[in-house]
């Protein structure tokens, strides 16, 4: 036999009381409303025996909230981003909201659907991690008072507020350190050239030689993505060059990942052979062979940030204006960098 599903209402009937009553127990407000200790345990005690669950869809058409937010990214499969979006959920879960997470893949059409698709669910605000600079559908988005806010990648005078890290500070600390160490000729594996972030880290790059008064090589600024395949085939191209790059700057871990293993397939050893610094740091790093050097950036803050700037927003309404939040970076000094002042 089908269990009958309860509502309010009928918790209300069975025990004689008013829906108002009920509705007040459970939703924690029993002592507001005066209703004596012995009433709220009663109405607790059968809902529970009754298996009760409240409405959440007639909740929000009520309250015009749904209690949800989404969050896309784009590659899931990057430990950076799956950090963002585990802490957004985790957040996002002790305030009692839901998270639907999406992968646009790195595509910008597939960011399109995904977003489509989430305000037709009715969300209450967006995280994004923007796939490039084009930014037409997100700002079409933000006129019709949809909270956004974007983390990592961001866009300048776009009026929409964002999280990320230091980017310029953290790529000139790591150059800086490699010039330190006697490295001179430095390649630089980049990724998607117009997002903000590889421009400043590009900018941390160039103004690190700039200061320390050395020109820049800028056939070894190299890549187009931030993918694993895009380290390996441009470390490999490098490792073709007349006069080989003594040093390796990646900037994203996926892209130092694929770097790696172009240097072990072409017998270098590190640091012996080739120095390497990777942009963001993961905790297995220093288990490696050789632990990485790496550039810190905390993934897991950048999605706590986030989510508390938009929940705070959507619970009280009060404008978090349109400028960003910016996370401090952090050199990690491992042995992946050998000292060629001492030959």
């Amino acid at each position: 036999m089908k269990e009958r599903n309860y509502t309010i209402k009928g918790i209300a009937v069975k025990l004689g009381l008013s829906p108002s009553t009920v509705s007040r127990v459970l939703c924690g407000k029993a002592a507001k409303y005066r209703i004596s200790d012995a009433t709220a345990e009663l109405i607790k005690k059968t809902a529970k025996e009754l298996n009760y669950s409240p409405n959440l869809l007639a909740r929000g058409l009520k309250l015009h909230k749904t209690y949800t937010i989404g969050i896309v990214i784009p590659d899931i499969a990057n430990p950076f981003f799956s950090r963002i979006a585990d802490n957004v959920e985790k957040y996002a879960r002790k305030k009692k909201y839901s998270v639907v997470i999406c992968n646009s893949e790195e595509e910008s059409d597939v960011e399109k659907q995904s977003l489509q698709m989430l305000i037709e669910r009715q969300i209450d605000g967006l995280i994004i991690v923007p796939v490039s600079g084009e930014n037409t559908h997100i700002l079409e988005i933000k006129q019709r008072n949809i909270p956004i806010i974007l983390v990592d990648r961001y866009f300048e005078n776009a009026g929409i507020p964002y999280v990320t890290s230091e980017n310029y500070n953290g790529a000139y600390e790591a150059v800086s350190y490699l010039i330190r160490n006697g490295h001179r000729r430095i390649a630089c594996i980049k990724g998607i050239s117009n997002t903000l972030p590889i421009k400043e880290r590009i900018k941390g790059y160039h103004d690190a030689f700039k200061d320390s008064k050395l020109k820049v090589d800028e056939s070894l600024i190299v890549g187009e993505d931030f993918s694993e395949q895009n380290g390996y085939i441009e470390t490999k191209l490098l490792l073709n060059h007349q006069q080989k790059p003594t040093a390796i700057l990646g900037l994203s871990n996926l892209i130092s990942f694929g770097a790696m293993r172009a240097l072990v397939e072409e017998g270098y050893s590190i640091p012996e052979d080739m120095s390497i610094i990777t942009f963001d740091d993961l905790p297995y790093l220093k288990y490696l062979k050789t632990p990485m050097t790496a550039i810190e950036q905390d993934g897991g803050e950048l999605g706590d940030v986030a989510t508390k700037m938009l929940l705070d927003y959507i619970e009280t309404k009060k404008d978090i204006g349109s400028n960003g939040v910016f996370l401090p970076t952090r050199l990690i000094i491992r042995n992946s960098v050998r000292n060629l002042n001492k030959r």
